[in-house]
This record gives C-alpha cells, structure tokens and sequence, in this order.
C-alpha cells in the first residue's frame, strides 16, 4: 500500500484532508453497537474524532451503555494530544472482552469535549453502524477508526504504513 491521498470527487471525505493534531465535533447521525446479537449501544450524541491519515472514530456517552456490560480494567495509553486513555472490557453473555474501549477520565483541554465518553473498536464487536451503515474496522487496531462508504484511503495502521 502507497502512501497516496485520494482526491475526493463527490461528497466522500479523504482522511488526508483531516487535521494533525485531530479535531473533535459533535456527530448529529446514529451510531449503533451489536453483539452477540445484543444491542449494546443506540446513541444519536456521539462526538467524531478525525485525524491525518486515519478514519475516523466516534465518542459515545459511557451512559449510553446498557448498565452492568462495560468494566474498566488496568490497561493504559498515552496520546500525545488527549492524554492518558484508561481501557474497558465489555463483560457478555459470561465472556469478557479486553481492551474493547477507551476512555480519556480527563483529557487534555483542547479535547474535554470527549470527558465521560468511549470509543470502540469496530474490530471487536460483531457490527457497529453509521446512521445505519455497517462500518469496516480500521486494519491494525492502534487507532481504531471506524470505514464508511463516504470515508477514503489509504488508512494508517495496517502493516507498513506506520512509519507514514
């Protein structure tokens, strides 16, 4: 895979025109969580995150969660922009699985918006949906972002690209 913008014609949106460092904004669609044929999570206040080179991924209010599925663990990350991202497990079914979102407790200012918020990855769930849409998983799962039809590559973090 090469390194190479893809010009948009249409309405679809290049990650190459997303900012460094991200931005933030609240998203007014849908955003939908299933597994195990579970509806985990049905939410329309969702903030998107994007930036350079990755799709984007979204924010849901942790209160947007069915009670009882989301137990956080000990894992940590450090983002040079948001913080310090502490790690949930979605507990289901009597199975668990790890790391399946992140939380930044108290992020850095400039990303406040996204304090009492988790992302997931697509990766570890069976379907997440965009206003209806079910979504592609970001290869790799370092950033976690989240492919649409109206979302264009190439995408980080598949392997080779992360010295892009």
């Amino acid at each position: 895979m090469v390194n190479k913008p893809v010009n948009p014609q249409d309405k679809r949106e290049s990650v190459w025109d997303y900012p460094r460092p991200p931005k933030l904004e609240s998203f007014t669609g849908n955003i939908r969580i299933l597994h195990e044929d579970v509806l985990l999570v049905d939410t329309n206040r969702a903030i998107k995150f994007m930036e350079t080179s990755h799709p984007p991924n979204y924010y849901l209010p942790l209160t947007a969660f069915k009670l009882g599925l989301l137990k956080e663990n000990r894992h940590k990350t450090f983002c040079e922009f948001k913080g310090i991202a502490n790690y949930f497990d979605l507990l289901l079914h009597g199975r668990r699985i790890i790391n399946f979102g992140w939380v930044y407790h108290t992020p850095n200012s400039s990303y406040q918006m996204i304090e009492g918020h988790i992302a997931v990855y697509a990766s570890k769930a069976d379907r997440c949906f965009v206003n209806g849409e079910c979504v592609d998983a970001q290869e790799g799962d370092f950033y976690g972002g989240w492919i649409t039809s109206n979302i264009l590559g190439p995408f980080k973090g598949a392997p080779g690209t992360m010295s892009w």
